[in-house]
């Protein structure tokens, strides 16, 4: 049994597969790989791209899919989350794929050696499918990555996609810069800007970031407005730069990437929405078939 907390979980070898599997399920649909296995999807914080991700690649390689609303279950009775997986778990599922607030839960989770568990993301700290999925759209335009340069941009203390992308970024050879006001900027031994004008023409990729500002005790800036003066990724910033831009949603759009923005050649948000569910195809087939 495997588990997928984070991406260190996956030998190099298990990466190339899953990078491969994804480019042949791009090209062609397979078959029902996983047509006699069933999943259950555990979401205790608001996803739309990575829920339905999961569910579409899935449903794609023929497994069943059930989920179940944590706010409509008896953990809302009192009943604590390690019983609530431990009666998911009698009902003898492949795998279980959550996200929650908790950095550990998902480990916590895998260590009962119940089923499968499959991280979707978990508090700041780790998400393995997302890192996967942008190394997956990088890989598409470059070919190779290593000695390529990325800006990862915004709120990145907060961020579980940053946290999660850093690690596997840096395990494949990437240079890695952090733009970001210091109440945003992690303490890690990375480059580091406060703006992203001194850093703009040495960069290969541009990672853009929501600002989470709920998730900060005390306001750092006035407003979102403020925020985006310094940090919107904008055709007046960006200029003729060939820079690729990524962002794992949800885009607050003006606030993290300019309306101009979303719609030029070079970003690739919508890709990284369409690549999320071959690489999840992929994952699921490594977890469930390979392993």
């Amino acid at each position: 049994m495997q588990h997928l907390v984070d991406t260190n979980d996956l030998s190099d070898k298990q990466i190339q597969n899953i990078i491969k599997d994804a480019k042949r399920f791009k090209k062609q649909m397979p078959n029902a790989l996983l047509r006699d296995k069933l999943l259950i999807t555990l979401f205790f914080e608001s996803s739309t791209r990575t829920r339905s991700s999961f569910e579409v690649a899935a449903k794609r390689l023929g497994a069943s899919v059930v989920h179940l609303d944590p706010s409509k279950s008896s953990t809302n009775k009192g009943e604590s989350l390690s019983d609530t997986f431990a009666n998911l778990c009698a009902m003898e599922p492949d795998g279980v794929i959550i996200r929650h607030e908790y950095n550990n839960t998902p480990q916590k989770l895998a260590d009962k050696g119940l089923t499968t568990v499959i991280n979707a993301g978990a508090g700041s700290y780790a998400h393995p499918t997302q890192a996967l999925l942008d190394y997956f759209t990088m890989l598409e335009q470059f070919g190779d990555v290593r000695g390529k340069t990325i800006a990862i941009v915004g709120d990145i203390i907060s961020s579980r996609v940053a946290s999660s992308g850093i690690r596997l970024f840096k395990r494949m050879g990437m240079n890695i810069v952090l733009v970001a006001p210091k109440p945003f900027m992690p303490d890690m031994d990375l480059p580091k800007y406060e703006k992203l004008d001194d850093i703009i023409d040495s960069v290969d990729v541009i990672m853009s970031l929501r600002a989470q500002l709920e998730r900060h005790k005390a306001p750092i800036f006035e407003d979102y407005d403020e925020y985006a003066k310094e940090y919107c990724i904008t055709k007046e910033r960006m200029k003729d730069r060939d820079i690729l831009l990524l962002h794992p949603g949800p885009v607050m759009r003006n606030i993290d990437i300019s309306n101009e923005m979303l719609e030029d050649n070079r970003c690739k948000v919508l890709e990284q929405v369409k690549n999320g569910v071959f690489v999840r195809m992929a994952i699921l087939k490594c977890l469930l078939l390979d392993s």
